[in-house]
């Protein structure tokens, strides 16, 4: 049986755009706009600026009362499914699953209702009901009346990339026809301000893989693929957008937040997919690395890319983006996909100066591309390293 999966559709929207076409066209233009948060407030004297959506988000249907995270989802879905050509109507006839990854998934903005809880109040439980109903991947299901496996991931920022390979798992397994994956993730002060007391946040706009680099800028948003069987894709007449071929996971269990001084797990997550895919180094056109702009994170993917990657050009578009947490991966692998579409890879926003400790450089302006595979990687807290690989056409 092939490995290959086939992409049907893609929608992504984050600060650099609200669309797939929108945001890769910014970056291409190297168009970046971190300022700092409008939604909320913080304590610190010191100000993080942050990659925030600004536009308004499209109306959430019926249930108007939903949570930011779950909108961010939503709108990403609206836009993967149009371009996959699926109507709504059309897919309560298919068996759809709908994975999807985060990591605040709007858990952490019932403030007022904490705030009374812990005084002795009696609030209202609508904050929880609000919650409870905006879990992204039940509210998609329920949104579009999806019948098939329906499952949230939270596994820290590789969230998004595992959302997408778990429902690959699926197609492969004949569990659904269509599976609607990615991540969603929206800015919140809870995270703003634990980010800042981590000492990993950066003043300035982040610098991934710089010398002067001192962290990371957050931001928010959502990338959703159309994963479809090949069945399905016949019985349609439609051409895929590409395909999802390998998929790796791993863990390292290093360190709390730290990688592993080696990239241990990111070597396992890397190699699995490769095999995966039945592709080689050599034939990757580019890799869309983590790149958060932390000293530790960058120095090891930097070190990891280097030994097994020596020739393959890499970019974070984290500083197009900011880091998204758990719908990184899904934003990255959707940009992914438009990259090996349009040949060109964007610079990486904020690279300025090598650093003497880090043997790989990302590309520092528009890069042509050639080829027809790419990787898109990411690292989590708690030492979790997942791995997607793209291809334009079936590996071979």
């Amino acid at each position: 049986m092939s490995r290959a999966v086939a992409i049907s559709g893609a929608g992504c929207l984050c600060a650099a755009g609200m669309s797939l076409d929108e945001a890769f066209a910014a970056m291409l233009r190297g168009t970046r706009q971190p300022r700092p948060p409008r939604a909320f407030s913080s304590a610190h004297a010191e100000v993080f600026p942050v990659f925030e959506i600004t536009s308004p988000l499209p109306a959430p249907g019926s249930d108007q009362d939903l949570l930011r995270t779950t909108r961010l989802a939503i709108s990403a879905a609206i836009e993967a499914l149009n371009d996959a050509g699926l109507e709504a109507a059309a897919l309560t006839r298919l068996r759809v699953g709908v994975c999807i990854g985060t990591t605040v998934g709007s858990a952490m903005n019932n403030e007022d209702f904490y705030h009374d809880f812990r005084r002795g109040k009696e609030p209202s439980m609508a904050p929880i009901e609000r919650y409870l109903r905006s879990n992204p991947a039940a509210a998609l299901a329920r949104h579009y009346r999806l019948t098939g496996p329906c499952q949230v991931v939270v596994n820290a920022c590789s969230s998004g990339t595992d959302a997408i390979g778990l429902g690959a798992g699926w197609i492969r397994a004949g569990l659904c026809d269509i599976a609607l994956v990615g991540g969603a993730d929206e800015l919140c002060r809870t995270t703003y301000n634990g980010f800042a007391s981590l000492m990993i946040t950066d003043s300035e706009p982040c610098r991934p893989f710089d010398a002067r680099r001192r962290g990371l800028n957050l931001g928010e948003g959502a990338g959703l693929l159309v994963l479809e069987s090949a069945a399905s894709l016949e019985t349609r007449g439609k051409n895929p957008r590409g395909y999802l071929l390998g998929y790796g996971s791993a863990t390292d269990a290093h360190h709390l937040t730290a990688p592993h001084p080696d990239g241990a797990g990111l070597r396992r997550a890397l190699a699995e997919a490769l095999a995966m895919a039945e592709v080689s180094a050599d034939q990757l056109a580019f890799i869309n690395a983590h790149g958060t702009g932390t000293p530790e994170n960058d120095r090891v993917e930097s070190r990891v890319l280097a030994d097994l990657f020596p020739r393959t050009p890499f970019v974070s578009t984290k500083g197009y983006t900011g880091h998204t947490l758990g719908a990184a991966g899904a934003i990255e692998a959707a940009l992914s996909l438009a990259s090996l579409e349009q040949g060109s890879l964007p610079a990486n926003a904020g690279f300025a100066e090598q650093d003497p400790q880090l043997p790989a450089r990302p590309v520092t302006t528009v890069t042509a591309i050639h080829g027809k595979f790419a990787l898109s990687e990411s690292l989590a807290f708690g030492g979790n390293n997942a791995v997607v690989l793209l291809g334009r056409e079936g590996a071979g």
